[in-house]
């Protein structure tokens, strides 16, 4: 029963992560591969501030993901004067610089050793130290998290940043500051990762920098392209097929180390079979 609280929790934790880049990707059309780093920049913020100040769990998390929507923001307003191929390119850069940050800040971040003993959450005379009361923590979060998204997506603020999508020219011309619903979308989408990070942080009690390179982006953007571009519920889908087929690697019979290395072809396999016959996932209202 462990086992399986421990792959629901996971999933919980990477449905998040998938709506809130189908946010970028598939509602306002601008493909990251950063979101990994927005994912370690709330666990790791977290992390620190749990371990270091003593904060409670659910302040480290509030914080975690003010600073990663704050760093979002910025990077959504240096990001977005990009197009296309320039975006994707400027993305993965970021990721780059944000690992070698955690890996080299050795003061801060303990460098490539990680920061281990990060404590489970609490609030008052509730813990949330069994696995089964951190899954029913996390589906809460995934849950508000994806309620957020709903109504983001449906308000007026929804419809304009899928008119960039389709057409930002045009969006400007109806009076719209694009670059501005760029950002906010931006900085929302880093928030919920940074959530989705506190959690992880705190699930897992030890963290450190390769954790949140960009293959750990192209597995979150699989999530999204698996699920279906602009569509919510197939995001949590996307989710829980990528941390499932994982798992079913486990009893095929191959070693730890090959496994490992099959995840890696798994998921490139996801991404070419979906962007050659499915472009726009299993559930997707929009295709590039």
């Amino acid at each position: 029963m462990s086992y399986f609280i421990h792959l629901a929790t996971l999933f919980s934790i990477y449905a998040i992560l998938g709506v809130s880049l189908n946010l970028l990707v598939g509602f306002t059309g601008l493909v990251s591969v950063m979101h990994a780093a927005f994912f370690g920049i709330g666990a790791y913020a977290a992390a620190i501030l749990m371990t270091k100040l003593g904060l409670n769990f659910f302040l480290a998390a509030i914080f975690g993901a003010v600073i990663s929507g704050a760093i979002g923001c910025a990077m959504g307003w240096l990001f977005a004067r990009l197009g296309g191929d320039y975006y994707v390119m400027g993305s993965v850069a970021w990721n780059f610089i944000i690992v070698s940050i955690f890996i080299n800040w050795e003061s801060l971040t303990n460098g490539p050793l990680g920061i281990p003993g990060i404590p489970k959450p609490s609030f008052g005379n509730i813990s949330f130290a069994s696995n089964a009361s951190f899954l029913a923590l996390s589906l809460i979060f995934l849950v508000c998290v994806y309620f957020v998204a709903r109504w983001i997506v449906s308000s007026s603020f929804g419809r304009v940043i899928k008119a960039i999508r389709e057409d930002e020219e045009a969006a400007k011309v109806f009076g719209y500051h694009t670059l501005l619903f760029k950002v906010a979308v931006s900085g929302a989408a880093s928030a919920m990762a940074g959530i989705a990070g506190a959690l992880f942080a705190s699930y897992i009690t030890f963290i450190e920098p390769t954790t949140f390179s960009v293959m750990e982006s192209v597995l979150i953007l699989a999530i999204v392209i698996f699920g279906g571009f602009a569509n919510i519920r197939g995001s949590v889908l996307g989710a829980l097929a990528l941390v499932l087929i994982p798992e079913a690697l486990r009893f095929a019979g191959f070693s730890q180390e090959i496994a490992a290395n099959m995840q890696q072809l798994v998921y490139g396999l996801v991404l070419i079979l979906f962007m050659l016959y499915r472009p726009q996932g299993l559930m997707g209202e929009y295709k590039f």
